[in-house]
């Protein structure tokens, strides 16, 4: 029984994966690469800032150190964001049904907390979570299931009675791997057959997770 949602934040509750592909193609663009949305939805979707980035580093012989790109990175990000990131279609709906309907809620994200927090806040859903737990506070990220099991302890559930809703491969390996149970609403990409099996569904929006909620 569902007693728990677990959500994604990027790709899944904002529509921000199309600006982390922007920031890898601006830095291809300064340095003379091609980076198409192709390389970031097979290479960099869904995955830790901190792996993300030394992957950049080394694949594209990026000539920055570690910390250089990290702030490098975050200027390109801040302006980016200054231009506003829309909230995905039907996710303060369902988080007003979830919490009417006495669902714990909570975000569990690769990001760091002051930027997922800002997010947040500025489209007015901040409160309507319970908790949350971001990439820093566990030692592996995704695809590996580490934060899904934290959210799941920092509720007081067990994972078979949460529910996961992500939009990346690697987040439905994390949570199939904490044998969470796991709906895709894709976001650049659809999960592949073998990822699209270790869902119970995959829908077409934040809108349908509602009805599924109704029928099971």
């Amino acid at each position: 029984m569902t007693k728990a949602v677990i959500f994604d934040l990027d790709g899944l509750l904002f529509d921000s994966e199309i600006t982390s592909f922007k920031i890898y193609k601006e830095i291809g663009d300064r340095f003379g690469f091609e980076f198409t949305l192709d390389d970031f939805t097979k290479n960099f979707s869904g995955q830790p800032l901190m792996r993300n980035v030394p992957y950049a580093i080394e694949k594209y012989h990026i000539p920055w150190s570690l910390e250089e790109a990290l702030k490098e990175i975050d200027i390109i990000e801040t302006r980016l964001l200054s231009e506003g990131i829309e909230l995905k279609p039907g996710a303060k709906e369902l988080l007003e049904y979830l919490k009417q309907n006495n669902y714990k809620t909570i975000v569990a994200s690769s990001s760091v907390r002051d930027r997922a927090i800002n997010l947040l806040t500025q489209h007015g859903i901040v409160d309507l979570f319970d908790e949350f737990v971001f990439g820093p506070e566990v030692k592996r990220g995704k695809p590996n299931p580490d934060i899904f099991l934290k959210a799941a302890e920092k509720l007081g559930e067990t994972p078979e009675n949460c529910l996961v809703l992500e939009d990346s491969e690697a987040g439905i390996q994390a949570a199939y791997s904490a044998n969470i149970p796991v709906i895709c609403i894709p976001d650049l990409k659809r999960p592949s057959e073998e990822f699209e099996n270790k869902t119970v569904a995959v829908l077409k929006s934040l809108d349908e997770v509602r009805i599924y909620l109704n029928k099971n």
